[in-house]
């Protein structure tokens, strides 16, 4: 049956493209301002996203063959009945049989659904089967959904040890923000920090969340996991070429949720290493040495690059918008009891405000004398990193 299964399965693909091509041919009235972004949406897109992975193409096989196999039985089903109303019609003379019952027409409709079912289960199954089977990662990454960020951490395997947040692009976000967007082909899919993995490896994913229920999903590798606060799940994906591929929180998770995407950098496994190694001399040489003194001025300067994480809700001029508060005049900011402001960012204050322990000491230190000292917060305060490893939890 699964010999068969594959067999037809180039049969399906042409036959489905054929179909979609007409669809978008004919639904196309005028050239798009922008092109196919590949690994990601395209225009006019109805179709799946092309497979990278052995699991996405098991998918678009069932979804072709599932397809077909139901067009046929409704062609079969509707036929015989449109044919039997109109052969044998009250017009033409047709007298209707008189009988109670068939038990040969009883068996054929019993057993014909059974296999046909029976036919669709046993693939569908053993996709079901492989897509949990995480088992023997080359690589586990830790995916935490943040209102609205995604926050990695690379557990085991090469690259053990980093972690980094992934946010919007800023730019992309002053022109959403515009309401006159420019025509780019990554619209609201760029970001800062991608997800970097190397190719031909499996890749377990263990998803969860800060603040309420997300979901990473990747189309291009057939993956979409919840991520929900309190819990873990996983997934996983192998892709077979390098290249760019795109997905977004598929969770309806806020009002910014239009501004959580995903970006995954597939990589061969010698520019993979080159990456790590790199990312890890990078977080070293911004964890300072927390007992340093700096001065107001070069922990401002640090500061506003660090701020960029926060702009995202906070916004650039600390006005914040709707739930999110804002930090310019804001009482925590202003206080001069450090401990409340630090702790706050430490930990964060759910559902709306993250954790941020994953930046140094020195970063959170240089934040929050950003704010204290930014916009209409002229305060003055210096805030030390030795004051932020003495409340790090």
């Amino acid at each position: 049956m699964m010999k068969t299964m594959n067999s037809l399965r180039p049969v399906w693909h042409k036959a489905g493209q054929l179909c979609l091509a007409l669809c978008v041919t004919l639904g196309s009235t005028a050239a798009m301002a922008v092109n196919d972004l590949k690994g990601g949406p395209a225009v006019n897109q109805i179709d799946l996203h092309p497979p990278v992975t052995q699991i996405a193409m098991d998918q678009r096989t069932l979804h072709y063959g599932m397809m077909f196999t139901c067009l046929a039985i409704f062609l079969a089903v509707f036929g015989v009945m449109f044919y039997s109303i109109f052969k044998h019609r009250r017009s033409k003379g047709a007298k209707s049989a008189n009988f109670h019952e068939s038990t040969t027409v009883e068996i054929i409709w019993t057993i014909v659904p059974f296999f046909i079912v029976i036919a669709m289960a046993l693939p569908a199954t053993k996709v079901v089967v492989a897509m949990k089977d995480t088992s023997a990662a080359d690589l586990t990454i830790k995916a935490t959904g943040y209102q609205w960020k995604w926050g990695y951490d690379y557990l085991k395997g090469e690259g053990e040890g980093l972690g980094f947040i992934s946010t919007l692009d800023t730019a992309q976000r002053e022109a959403s923000d515009s309401g006159k967007p420019a025509p780019v082909d990554d619209y609201l899919l760029k970001v800062d920090n991608p997800l970097v993995v190397p190719v031909d490896k499996k890749i377990r994913i263990i998803t969860t969340a800060n603040d309420v229920i997300h979901a990473f999903m990747v189309p291009a590798f057939g993956i979409k996991q919840d991520a929900i606060p309190g819990f873990v799940r996983d997934t996983w994906f192998r892709a077979t070429q390098t290249g760019d591929f795109y997905g977004q929180c598929a969770e309806l998770c806020g009002k910014e949720h239009a501004y959580m995407p995903i970006h995954v950098k597939v990589l061969s496994a010698a520019d993979y290493t080159a990456w790590t190694l790199a990312k890890k001399k990078e977080l070293a040489a911004k964890a300072d040495d927390p007992n340093k003194v700096w001065a107001l001025p070069d922990l401002i300067a640090r500061g506003e690059k660090v701020y960029s994480n926060c702009a995202a809700c906070h916004q650039a001029n600390g006005k914040g918008a709707g739930p999110i508060k804002a930090l310019d005049g804001s009482p925590v900011v202003l206080d001069a009891d450090h401990a409340k402001q630090i702790t706050t960012v430490l930990n964060g204050i759910p559902p709306g405000m993250p954790a941020w322990k994953q930046l140094s000491d020195t970063d959170i230190a240089a934040v929050v004398t950003y704010t204290k000292n930014s916009w209409s917060n002229k305060t003055g305060q210096l805030v030390q990193p030795k004051e932020v490893a003495a409340l790090r939890k």
